[in-house]
């Protein structure tokens, strides 16, 4: 089965204040079954989603993609397992810090990109929670996609992708230190204008020795929950095609 880039969109009868991410994690509920394994994803989204599972009191492990989503689900009562614990996942749940009309994603201004995509990768469906502002026209509208990068490397990566046309900027951290990721790696946030093949870009920074991962997400997100400022949920699906 191959993915079609495509999406249909349905208005679900849910109604909340605009931008109101826990009634948004509340319709995401319906998603989650007794018994299932679930990816816990980084940011607001993932977190009203985690606290409004940890007070469902439902059965159910969790993966989380960062220490801040495991603390959080620890303090909430639920199971947190590796992946090594795990055949695979039921249920990926994340947000995204952009989505183009064909679910492809920019993730990572939380800094969790690599593992949110190694748990994606590994999950049966991936469902993604946003606010309608996350919606753009093409992934690079907002300007900035982070890259993930093992410190040794940095130099010539940045190098390499400013030959791609991006323009590299190693993230810093409020107190002026390079931030790190949980994997100990640096984020640099590149500037970008609006990027006209995504897929080809995410491979060609791939293929940079000393990548670790891109936040960009190409063909990987299932249904993307959207909670609009008219104070509904919508529901964004991908179709696929044999």
């Amino acid at each position: 089965m191959a993915s079609k880039a495509t999406s249909s969109r349905s208005a679900a009868a849910v109604k909340q204040p605009p931008g109101d991410l826990e009634a948004l994690a509340a319709y995401a509920l319906r998603y989650v079954r007794p018994g299932y394994t679930l990816g816990l994803g980084t940011g607001r989204a993932a977190s009203a989603f985690i606290t409004a599972l940890g007070r469902k009191r439902m059965a159910v492990r969790g993966v989380p993609t960062s220490k801040a989503s495991e603390a959080l689900a620890r303090s909430l009562g639920i199971e947190v397992v590796s992946l090594g614990d795990v055949k695979s996942i039921d249920v990926d749940f994340d947000g995204a810090d952009e989505v183009d009309p064909r679910l492809n994603l920019i993730k990572g201004y939380g800094g969790a990109l690599l593992r949110e995509k190694v748990v994606a990768r590994a999950s049966r469906r991936r469902i993604i929670l946003v606010g309608s502002e996350k919606l753009v026209a093409r992934l690079g509208d907002r300007g900035r996609l982070p890259v993930e990068v093992v410190p040794f490397a940095v130099a010539p990566v940045m190098r390499e992708i400013a030959r791609l046309g991006l323009r590299p900027r190693i993230r810093m951290t409020p107190q002026g230190d390079e931030a790190l990721t949980d994997n100990g790696n640096l984020l640099l946030d590149c500037a970008t204008r609006s990027i006209a093949n995504p897929a080809r870009l995410e491979r060609d920074l791939a293929a940079i020795a000393g990548v670790a991962g891109s936040g960009l997400f190409v063909g990987i997100a299932d249904i993307v929950l959207v909670a609009t400022p008219q104070g509904a949920v919508n529901v964004m699906k991908r179709r696929s095609r044999a």
